[in-house]
C-alpha cells in the first residue's frame, strides 16, 4: 500500500483538501494537534467561489440545512446608519453557480468532519502535531509527536494546511523574516442573541458599517437565532489593550465611542455579553509554496485580513486545485505540487493585495470618507456586486 499524504491540520482547509485528495484516489493522513475536532463559537460567509466547490465535493445535502443565506448585503454609514446601497444577493446562484451563504464555524466544520470521517481513503489522527520533517528520495520522513510520545512516519507528501503560524511553513522556511507581525488591526467578535437586538438588525440580511478607523460585519447565523458581530478597529500598536482577552458590551462601546457609532449599532455592541479579542497578524507574502514533497495550504500560505470575507473560501479554492492537480494518472507528488502551486499563486496573492485594500477603503475618514460614499452611492448594489465578479466567479 503505497505512503499516504499527510495533512497537517484539520480545519477548513485541511479537512476540504483530505476530501479533493481522497477523491482523487490518494490515501489521506490528517493530523490535528487539538485532542477534538471542534470550533469555537464564530460566523464564517461563504461566497459562490467556495460554495460550488463544496457543491462538488457532494456536501450540498448536508451543508444546506446548517446554511443561512442572507436575502442581500447592506452597507451603511456607520455614524448614522443610512444605508449607501444594498447588495440584493437573490440572484446570486444563478449568476455565479452558488449562492452566498453564511455558517457558524462549528457547523461547516462538523460536516467537513463527517465526510472525512466517512471516507475510507482518510484517517483523521487527533491530539498529535507535526514536528520536523525531511523531504528526500522523493517521500517525507517526518516526526509526530503525540500523548504516546513521538512517532516517525513516511509520506508520500506533506501539506500544511496548519494556519498563520504553521509549523510545517516555519520548517520550511526557517527565518525570522517569515514570522508572523501583526497588521495595525484587531478585531472584537461576539454572538448576541437575536432577541437582544432590534427588528431592523435581525433581518436575513448582511450588514456592513463604516466608521473612520473602523468597520462592523454582522449577520444572523442558526435559522436567525443568533447575530454574528465582528467589530475591527485600527490599532497601531499590539500591545494595545493585547492583554485584555475578553470585554463586555458595555466596555466595549465605552471604547468605540471616540469613532462615534450610529445608537442601533451601540445597542448591538452592548448586547454583546463576551467580546472575544483577536488581533490580526500577516505574514511576508511568498513566491513559492512548495519544496519537493511538502505544500502549503490557506493561512499557512498566504493569511490574509478579512475584509473580502475569503479566508476560508481561499483555503476551500487551493482544496479543490490539490485535489485536481493529482487527477493526472501517475502524476508525481512534486510535480502535482508545483502544478497546484502554480494554479493557486497569482490568484491567492490578488485576493491578498484586495483584501487589504478593502480595509483602507472601509477605514477612510474626512474628506476620503466622503468621496468613498458618494462613490458607493454612484455604483448601487449592482454595481458594488458586479465589481466583485472576478472573485467570485
Amino acid at each position: 500500500m503505497s505512503a499516504p499524504i499527510v495533512i497537517a491540520g484539520a480545519g477548513i482547509g485541511g479537512l476540504s483538501a483530505a476530501l479533493a485528495v481522497a477523491r482523487a484516489g490518494r490515501r489521506v493522513l490528517l493530523v490535528e494537534r487539538a485532542a477534538r475536532i471542534e470550533e469555537v463559537g464564530a460566523g464564517l460567509q461563504i461566497a459562490p467561489n467556495a460554495g460550488r466547490i463544496l457543491a462538488g465535493l457532494g456536501l450540498e445535502a448536508a451543508l444546506a440545512p446548517v446554511a443561512l443565506q442572507p436575502q442581500a448585503i447592506n452597507v451603511r454609514r456607520g455614524r448614522d446608519g443610512t444605508v449607501l446601497a444594498r447588495l440584493d444577493l437573490a440572484g446570486a446562484r444563478a449568476r455565479y453557480g452558488a449562492p452566498f451563504r453564511v455558517y457558524h464555524r462549528a457547523d461547516l466544520q462538523q460536516v467537513l468532519l463527517d465526510a472525512a470521517s466517512a471516507h475510507p481513503a482518510i484517517e483523521i489522527r487527533t491530539g498529535a502535531r507535526v514536528g520536523d520533517f525531511d523531504d528526500r528520495d522523493g517521500m517525507v520522513r517526518l516526526r509526530v509527536h503525540g500523548e504516546a510520545g513521538v512517532e516517525e512516519i513516511t509520506a508520500s507528501g506533506l501539506v500544511g494546511a496548519d494556519g498563520q503560524r504553521s509549523a510545517v511553513r516555519g520548517h520550511l522556511l526557517p527565518t525570522e523574516r517569515d514570522a508572523p507581525f501583526y497588521s495595525g488591526l484587531t478585531a472584537w467578535r461576539a454572538l448576541v442573541p437575536a432577541e437582544a437586538a432590534s427588528a431592523a438588525l435581525r433581518a436575513r440580511e448582511n450588514n456592513l458599517w463604516l466608521l473612520p478607523g473602523a468597520h462592523v460585519v454582522h449577520y444572523p447565523l442558526r435559522d436567525g437565532a443568533v447575530i454574528n458581530v465582528v467589530v475591527i478597529v485600527s490599532t497601531p500598536r499590539q500591545g494595545d489593550g493585547a492583554a485584555i482577552l475578553s470585554l463586555d458590551g458595555a466596555t466595549l462601546a465605552r471604547t468605540m465611542e471616540r469613532y462615534r457609532p450610529a445608537p442601533e449599532l451601540v445597542a448591538l455592541i452592548e448586547a454583546g455579553a463576551a467580546w472575544r479579542h483577536w488581533p490580526l497578524f500577516a505574514r511576508p507574502p511568498l513566491k513559492f509554496w512548495s519544496r519537493g514533497a511538502v505544500t502549503l495550504l490557506g493561512d499557512a500560505a498566504h493569511p490574509m485580513v478579512p475584509f473580502l470575507a475569503q479566508g476560508a473560501a481561499q483555503a476551500i479554492e487551493d482544496a479543490e486545485a490539490l485535489g485536481r492537480a493529482f487527477l493526472q494518472l501517475g502524476v508525481r507528488i512534486e510535480t502535482a505540487f508545483s502544478t497546484y502551486e502554480r494554479s493557486r499563486l497569482a490568484r491567492a496573492a490578488r485576493v491578498v493585495r484586495a483584501s487589504r485594500r478593502q480595509g483602507d477603503y472601509f477605514h477612510l475618514g474626512g474628506l476620503g470618507a466622503a468621496g468613498r460614499d458618494l462613490a458607493i452611492r454612484a455604483l448601487g448594489g449592482r454595481g458594488m456586486l458586479w465589481r466583485n465578479d472576478w472573485l467570485y466567479r
